[in-house]
């Protein structure tokens, strides 16, 4: 019996998945990748004085190193790469279901959700931020969003590793399902009218979760009607902006739990 259309091309973009690996480098995020076990790493190009920094970690990966000639570093990176002579092939990282994620772990929960924020440079530092602050998760959609790259992981500086980033297929249904779990969501707005620390007063006990839209275009309609409510970072003067991964940091710090 042939199978149906839909199940070929399930099939196809399942086994292209499997398949699929990144180029880390940089001696932060590769030290940080050869120490987790849910790595699954492939090769290691090294120059020998890169290795001479990592070889505890190197041996403790147990990968056989591939030294290069610095001058011919053989590693399929774009020309700009800052590798610092060092770059892993690894497949990308699987942290499972949203869901699963959002209910672990102890205390008030914290996620951030990315509407369409692609620069990987702001999500690898907005994922610093999120371990930070202790948030259970990053999301951001499969599509217009940033992938898990050699550039994310050098700007996440190693927290890539231990900060579950979790892309979803609809953000807006990501969102119904938190709500469903009893999160309250805020997403963030410069024209809203509270603050975010005035939308948390008596809340902080909840599980929240922080909605960042992209600079320029910000949250998209459907973001904005899918929100508990829309909040701002108050700031001093006539105006106030700030890149979106300095914004995630303040909205973070600005919704932390009461110790």
């Amino acid at each position: 019996m042939k199978k149906p259309k839909w199940v070929v091309e399930k099939e196809r973009a399942k086994s292209a998945a499997a398949k699929e690996t990144v180029w880390l480098f940089g001696i932060h995020a590769v030290r940080d990748a050869l120490l987790n076990p849910a790595r699954v790493r492939l090769r290691l190009v090294i120059t020998r004085n890169a290795l001479d920094r990592l070889a505890a970690e190197v041996a403790e990966a147990g990968i056989e190193p591939e030294i290069a000639d610095p001058r011919k570093f053989d590693a399929p990176l774009a020309p700009d790469s800052v590798h610092q002579g060092v770059a892993l092939e690894v497949k990308p990282l699987d942290w499972g279901p949203l869901g699963d994620i959002a209910a672990s772990g102890a205390g008030p929960a914290r996620v951030v959700l990315l509407d369409r924020v692609s620069d990987p440079h702001n999500v690898g530092a907005i994922l610093r931020s999120a371990e930070v602050f202790g948030a259970r998760a990053v999301v951001g959609v499969q599509r217009h969003a940033a992938p898990e790259t050699g550039a994310l992981a050098k700007s996440a500086s190693g927290a890539l590793e231990r900060q579950p980033y979790v892309r979803v297929r609809n953000l807006a249904e990501a969102i119904e399902e938190l709500q469903r779990m009893g999160y309250l969501v805020l997403g963030l707005d410069g024209e809203a009218e509270q603050t975010v620390e005035e939308a948390v007063v008596g809340k902080r006990d909840r599980p929240i979760a922080l909605v960042m839209g992209s600079e320029g275009p910000g949250l998209r309609d459907k973001t904005m009607q899918t929100c508990d409510a829309l909040v701002k970072i108050p700031y001093a003067g006539g105006f106030g902006s700030l890149n979106v991964s300095n914004a995630a940091a303040v909205a973070l710090y600005a919704v932390r739990p009461e110790v």
